[in-house]
């Protein structure tokens, strides 16, 4: 082997970092992801395309004002799997049996004991009489230790975004569709009545990330965009 030949422990290594980086950010080109991990284009594109190879990337091309049209990388669902699920295939077998046993009716009984225990985990862990940004961050830091990878965006109307890149019980959220809807409920228990939230992303619908726009109820929040934002 040559000296300067990356060996097959660091090229895996390198590829999962690839991975764990386009789910926090999103489709990327080679030029910024190897202006990241500070390797040349090349090579970036050399683990992507093993990538893609594996089923785990895949990409669209967008047009630039010079040149040919970018690439423009992201995961593929195949690559949930290097993320944490919560157990989805005994929580769904779960479901199921509740649905089996006890009907809707049943299950809707249980959504709404498991809504009122996060209610009172997140209202334990959210300083309510602090700013709203605190609060959020707060929350945040709290679903990211269950898994959802979440931060905070301020917007340039100094309203907020709450963005969560993966969602742990997806496969049972897809089958109990009643988790998704509670979530607004709860983090509106959570973060206090004088906020407005409204989800404008949702993996479910086939976007990359869930997205809740958060606001004063004074303030009139701004359509948020999905490339201009300030990050904190």
């Amino acid at each position: 082997m040559k000296p300067d030949q990356p060996t097959e422990s660091s090229s895996v290594r390198t590829r999962r970092s690839l991975i764990q980086h386009l789910k926090q950010e999103g489709a990327l080109d080679a030029e910024t992801l190897a202006a990241h991990f500070n390797i040349t284009a090349m090579a970036v594109r050399q683990h992507l395309y093993a990538l893609q190879k594996e089923g785990l990337v895949t990409y669209q091309e967008e047009a630039r004002p010079m040149g040919r049209p970018a690439k423009l990388w992201q995961l593929t669902p195949a690559a949930n799997r290097f993320f944490p699920d919560r157990y989805a295939e005994l929580t769904l077998g779960l479901i199921n049996s509740m649905k089996a046993a006890f009907g809707e009716a049943g299950l809707d009984r249980l959504l709404e004991v498991r809504t009122r225990e996060q209610i009172g985990t997140y209202q334990a862990i959210v300083p309510r009489t602090e700013p709203l940004q605190q609060r959020l961050q707060a929350l945040a830091d709290q679903r990211t230790e269950e898994g959802y990878m979440a931060e905070v965006i301020t917007q340039a109307d100094e309203t907020f975004l709450l963005a969560e890149k993966h969602c742990p019980i997806c496969a049972v959220a897809t089958a109990c569709t009643g988790l998704c809807r509670m979530e607004l409920e709860i983090f509106q228990a959570a973060l206090g009545e004088d906020v407005i939230i409204e989800r404008v992303e949702h993996i479910l619908n086939g976007d990359r990330r869930c997205v809740y726009q958060v606001a004063q109820k004074s303030m009139k929040a701004t359509p948020p965009s999905k490339t201009r934002s300030v990050r904190e």
